[in-house]
């Protein structure tokens, strides 16, 4: 993983390890690597904050030849570390267990738009906390998206989990209150709640996910990103997080991201720690993340140097980095306990089925087809009032969903009349069944 950002670093060191650490050869060193990071999805704001930073400690620093490599290595690593350690740390089992002791679940939300893996990443999630031996329950929170409610119910079935869940175009804080009022009542250890999440400027959503932290206020806000996103999931990130301040972050498809900008991005924008990388399709498939080991294999072990050489760095490194502008508070970094850490090694791999990984596969389709939230602007009551009304099912595929909210609108737009006979939506819905069923047949 992260070929290409250790590469961009290696290459600065190297290079700049040749000249004279003068103003202009820095200068112009420091372009390349600008360009280099910026190729490996490195946000600018970050590449420059990096640059300024490295330019401001290493101009005019006096170095033996021999030791200047390890030196700007040392740099670079102690720049890049610095991300990292603002946010703290903490032991998210330990809180659970805290939380426990006062007979309350704990409760985390998961947030992020279709297509990241969010759902599987949730289930991956509680298949860890079973095997740390604590109980789950799961809210299936995205009432909105065809097929999400069946695909956590899958989940839910293979690892034994209980899914609470309401009809489709119900209100997602409903749900994740009577999950809440389940784990009370069950002695449960940990609510998990799965949100809907079409794109990140869907007012309407984030709205709703503004409702649901109000009504349950979670433990615990996770965003999921995809690391192959590049610079859309650094947006993400942004986006989510000025509307929800979430706590930390899930990388998922770290195994496959050779460029590892990402993460770095998303830690200097959000002020928040990375809590694990998905690295595969299967259960077990959730590592914890470390940033030392992220800074070790982007860097490189740190070459052995005399104390001196390290005092001297220690003195260019007194200066403080700049400072993300943020507004909201510090978060800790998540660091799971060592039993965590030993379950997710040893653990033989659980299978994930094909169906809801092929669901996974259509969900980022899907993302990539709608640019906006059909329903967009409609109010809740609306919908359910005119799905009362004509007998409409919930919409089973994008177009069904498009002609519904088109035809709402249009309602809306006469005065909310009441009328007999079926709507355009309900005899879509018909036929795809209609379909549907004599495919079955000639099978």
């Amino acid at each position: 993983m992260f070929d290409s950002l250790r590469k961009s670093f290696t290459r600065f060191s190297k290079t700049l390890a040749e000249k004279d650490l003068s103003e202009s050869d820095i200068e112009e060193i420091l372009e390349d690597l600008e360009m280099s990071l910026l190729q490996s999805d490195v946000a600018l704001e970050v590449v420059e904050d990096i640059s300024s930073d490295l330019k401001r400690q290493l101009v005019g620093v006096s170095v033996n030849k021999k030791q200047l490599e390890s030196f700007v290595k040392g740099a670079l690593s102690e720049s890049v570390s610095q991300l990292f350690q603002k946010t703290g740390s903490l032991d998210l089992l330990e809180r659970i267990r805290e939380k426990n002791e006062n007979d309350e679940p704990y409760t985390i939300v998961f947030l992020g738009i279709n297509g990241t893996g969010k759902t599987t990443t949730l289930a991956k999630f509680a298949h860890m906390l079973k095997k740390n031996k604590f109980t789950v329950v799961i809210a299936a929170a995205d009432t909105f998206r065809a097929g999400a409610i069946e695909q956590i119910r899958k989940h839910g079935e293979r690892l034994q989990v209980k899914i609470i869940a309401q009809n489709y175009n119900s209100d997602p804080a409903a749900v994740c209150r009577d999950a809440t009022l389940y784990a009370k009542s069950h002695r449960i250890n940990c609510v998990l709640i799965d949100t809907a999440g079409r794109i990140q400027t869907s007012t309407n959503l984030m709205q709703q996910i503004e409702k649901i932290t109000k009504v349950v206020n979670p433990d615990l806000k996770i965003f999921v990103g995809d690391s192959l996103a590049g610079n859309d999931a650094i947006s993400q990130a942004r986006e989510f997080h000025e509307y929800t301040d979430f706590d930390c972050s899930i990388l998922t498809k770290s195994d496959a991201d050779t460029k590892g900008g990402s993460a770095l991005s998303i830690v200097k924008i959000t002020s928040k720690p990375i809590l694990y990388l998905g690295v595969g399709q299967e259960y077990p498939d959730l590592k914890e993340f470390r940033w030392e080991s992220f800074v070790e294999s982007v860097l490189g072990e740190r070459d052995s140097m005399d104390g001196e050489l390290a005092a001297k760095i220690q003195t260019v490194l007194e200066t403080p980095l700049a400072v993300n502008t943020s507004t909201h508070d510090t978060a800790p970094e998540v660091v799971t306990s060592p039993e965590s850490a030993d379950v997710l090694e040893s653990e033989a791999k659980g299978e994930i089925d094909e169906d809801i990984v092929k669901e996974e596969s259509e969900e980022i389709q899907e993302s990539e087809d709608v640019d906006i939230d059909p329903f967009e602007g409609i109010d809740d009551s609306d919908i359910a009032t005119y799905s009362d009304i004509h007998d409409v099912p919930p919409p089973e595929s994008d177009n069904t969903a498009r002609v519904l909210a088109a035809e709402i609108k249009e309602w809306i737009s006469q005065g909310r009349p009441i009328s007999d006979g079926p709507s355009i939506s309900e005899k879509s819905v018909k036929h795809e069944r209609d379909v549907t069923d004599q495919s079955d047949d000639t099978a």
